[in-house]
């Protein structure tokens, strides 16, 4: 049975919860009945096989739909996300190949933005009815398609094809402990693959989906009436929700995390107030995840004392392997993966992952950095090169370097650091803010902003970010 074909199976012809957004409830029947209005839809407004459909879409049943939907007409769905710029949006539409850009009405105006610059066409989703003819199940192609940035920051598109999702259901199923009778509770937004990933492979599991898109207290108690048994979260969140004394108000048997470790300290406290919950933190990337998993048993022995776990993204999943290439005299290698239910492999069948790390006595994964500087922002990537390449194109900037930083809340953070061309007349530090978000989005515009006479180099000519780091490690004390 192929991927789409067990999520026609699971939820056609049933009654029970499958989505609960804004709108109200959706049962599985219904859902299945959007899913073919929506590729009557895109295959109206999008007439070739095969050809990509991006568009500014939130986590809700429409949106899950129109993606079920493209699969099934062989439109492939390209969810974009929503804070990018109009500038950043049209060069991935333009990658595409796409000859429209589809856009939720709240989005019109970026979207209209993007597609003048694109040279596409805008068309507003519109509200799907239910239909009662069955939906085509036989997608060969692309499922779906979803962005990431590459090593020079200039986003590329991942393919995700039927068998790579059935092979992610198996795997995260497992993992996760998805059940019919679940109810998966998500802010993550659909264009991440941990957003749109968890979210399919719950929909597989025949397990509802509750959403949101903007995090909050009002919506996490709304969960506990929602019956929420899964949570995705990540640690600053949880953090909030601790001290607010409001985690247990919602009767979770699962919270997954990511983006940044969880400390030993709130660890602790969620076990305290939640001594059953099963943790789980998920290591991967948009081109292949999961790559690694630290379970609950992991999490309950760290939480008495053996902490370094926690410094970790543990072991392999099920089924995949992994090595470390080319490690150094400490063991440090970029890690490389290979598994059926990635999503990219190189021509030597590996994916090459970017990232540095090591493997501890325990068999665990603990990252040392990325290869490539990227910076993991609140659980957004961003490469310093791409902010890097803006400021440099002020006329009242001689050189600029843009580092990650350790960030409490965040995870990691940005600094830049900028030499004036005139150091008597050095530019204003909320002028580069305005200037650097008029062409990025917000979540790349740095927190920090350092004049310095030179940017340090080393031997061979490169920026040298680890003296940038420590400087501003001893200027800030964080």
């Amino acid at each position: 049975m192929t991927w789409l074909q067990n999520i026609s199976a699971v939820l056609s012809g049933s009654d029970r919860l499958a989505v609960a957004d804004a709108s109200g409830p959706v049962t599985g029947r219904e859902l299945i009945g959007k899913a073919v209005s929506a590729a009557e839809f895109l295959t109206a407004v999008e007439p070739f096989d095969g050809c990509a459909v991006p568009a500014l879409v939130t986590t809700n049943a429409d949106a899950l739909a129109l993606l079920i939907g493209g699969a099934a007409a062989n439109r492939p769905l390209t969810p974009l996300g929503p804070r990018l710029t109009a500038t950043e949006l049209a060069a991935m539409v333009r990658g595409s190949g796409a000859r429209v850009l589809l856009t939720e009405a709240a989005f019109a105006d970026t979207a209209r933005q993007a597609a003048a610059i694109a040279d596409v066409r805008v068309v507003t989703v519109p509200s799907l009815p239910a239909s009662s003819a069955p939906l085509a199940s036989g997608c060969a192609g692309v499922a779906f398609y979803l962005h990431t940035s590459g090593t020079t920051g200039a986003p590329k598109r991942v393919a995700f094809s039927p068998s790579v999702l059935a092979a992610r259901a198996e795997v995260l199923s497992g993992l996760v402990g998805f059940a019919p009778d679940d109810r998966y509770a998500t802010g993550s937004p659909l264009h991440h693959i941990g957003g749109l990933g968890n979210t399919l492979v719950a929909l597989s599991a025949g397990a509802a989906i509750l959403p949101t898109t903007r995090f909050s207290t009002e919506w996490w108690w709304g969960l506990r009436q929602l019956g929420a048994t899964h949570c995705l979260l990540v640690p600053t969140m949880i953090e909030m929700l601790l001290a607010e004394h409001t985690l247990d108000a919602v009767g979770l048997q699962t919270i997954i995390y990511g983006a940044s470790p969880i400390t030993p300290e709130t660890l602790r406290r969620v076990l305290q107030v939640l001594p059953d919950v099963r943790l789980v933190n998920l290591f991967g990337q948009t081109e292949g995840s999961p790559i690694t998993c630290l379970g609950p048993e992991d999490h309950r022995r760290a939480a008495p004392g053996a902490n370094h776990l926690l410094s970790t993204v543990g072991r392999p999943v099920p089924g995949l392997r992994l090595k470390l290439h080319e490690p150094d005299a400490s063991g440090t290698g970029e890690v490389f993966a290979a598994a059926p239910h990635l999503s990219a492999h190189e021509s030597d069948g590996w994916l090459h992952t970017g990232d540095l790390g090591v493997i501890d006595p325990d068999g665990c994964l603990r990252l040392a950095g990325r290869r490539h500087d990227m910076v993991i922002r609140g659980g957004e990537n961003v490469y310093p090169a791409e902010i890097e390449n803006v400021l440099a194109a002020r006329p009242d900037v001689a050189a600029a370097a843009v580092v990650g930083v350790p960030d409490s809340r965040l995870g990691e953070n940005l600094a830049a650091f900028i030499v004036p061309a005139d150091p008597a007349r050095p530019p204003d530090e909320k002028d580069l803010r305005s200037f650097t978000r008029a062409r990025l989005a917000g979540f790349k515009v740095p927190a920090y902003w350092s004049l310095v006479e030179t940017i340090p180099q080393n031997s061979a000519g490169k920026v040298n970010r680890a003296a940038l780091r420590k400087h501003h490690l001893e200027e800030h004390g964080r």
